[in-house]
């Protein structure tokens, strides 16, 4: 059985890259199917599969694709993508690094502010009509300018959120595998100790085994009942029982979080703490960002099927 699919695609890039790719290369597009595994028979021999770190990157599919040499994912994290399965036959994987830094940068800074001057919980106040009334005063924030950012993984994402600390005079430090030695930030080897310094820690290190619940009751009591944790990396690397009842005890302070442990399942004590910000995994969420990214995935398809080499492999 043969096909004319050259590629195979998982998820919608936005209409206008969607109809960019269907023009140059036979497209089978499965992002309307619940489940996408009963349409790839149809093409037995796509030599590329789109995808997502939210969709991920299954064994079964490059199973049921014997031709695909190569998946093209939209977003940077890759803890979703089986890159076993595709190292054991042959398959190169390329992500979207770069183009999204700035806009998750600028969500775990929304974040910080959203739990610590109380802007979420602020805007419910008004609309509900409780300023106006003037029953009750509403209660006092926490200074975010010239306090102690701790953020664990400057890697892009990372950097890109520590040099915004500048314009709010904060002291920087970081916990990382290892030192860099392109950055005026001080290194922290111990985690623990990172929190114990911090004022508002920052997780921006990827997911995966080698980082699942990092960020574990310890971690929480080091950064302490003023402290305020934010989580736009992965669910996975905080403790998220641990989080629940350190928030609701008063161990720590605060959490801004836009991922979670079983997304888009939100652990529902949370619902109802003024002192925890919740947002729907969007950091990346931006018009721009997201062309960048279906861009950067739509470019890394078309040069692997020209020259058989991809723009921006994973490792």
């Amino acid at each position: 059985m043969t096909s004319p699919y050259q590629i195979v695609q998982l998820v919608s890039l936005g209409s206008r890259l969607d109809d960019e790719l269907a023009r140059q290369h036979a497209v089978l597009p499965c992002f309307h199917d619940a489940d996408p595994s009963a349409r790839l028979a149809e093409a037995p021999d796509a030599r590329v599969m789109i995808t997502s770190a939210r969709c991920g990157l299954r064994r079964e599919w490059l199973e049921a694709l014997p031709a695909v040499a190569a998946v093209c994912s939209s977003g940077v994290g890759y803890d979703s993508l089986d890159l076993q399965a595709a190292a054991e036959r042959g398959v190169v994987v390329s992500n979207t690094p770069d183009v999204l830094d700035g806009c998750v940068a600028d969500m775990a800074w929304a974040l910080m502010f959203g739990v610590a001057r109380r802007s979420v919980e602020a805007d419910r106040y008004v609309r509900a009509g409780r300023w106006a009334t003037g029953a009750t005063a509403f209660p006092l924030g926490t200074r975010v300018w010239g306090k102690k950012l701790g953020v664990i993984g400057l890697g892009r994402i990372g950097a890109a959120i520590a040099r915004r600390a500048a314009g709010f005079d904060m002291a920087v430090r970081y916990h990382n595998r290892s030192a860099r030695a392109d950055t005026p930030h001080t290194y922290e080897a111990s985690l623990l100790e990172l929190a114990r310094w911090a004022d508002f820690l920052v997780v921006a290190c990827p997911g995966g085994a080698a980082t699942r619940h990092i960020v574990n009751r310890e971690v929480l009591d080091a950064l302490g009942p003023e402290g305020i944790l934010v989580n736009i990396a992965r669910g996975s690397v905080v403790d998220e029982a641990a989080l629940v009842e350190a928030l609701r005890d008063g161990s720590l302070g605060g959490a801004g979080l836009d991922v979670f442990e079983d997304e888009p399942h939100v652990p529902q004590a949370l619902y109802q703490m003024d002192h925890v910000t919740l947002m729907p995994h969007i950091s990346s969420a931006t018009r721009e960002t997201r062309h960048d990214m279906g861009q950067l995935v739509v470019d890394n398809a078309l040069a692997f099927l020209k020259t058989g080499r991809l723009l921006t492999p994973v490792g």
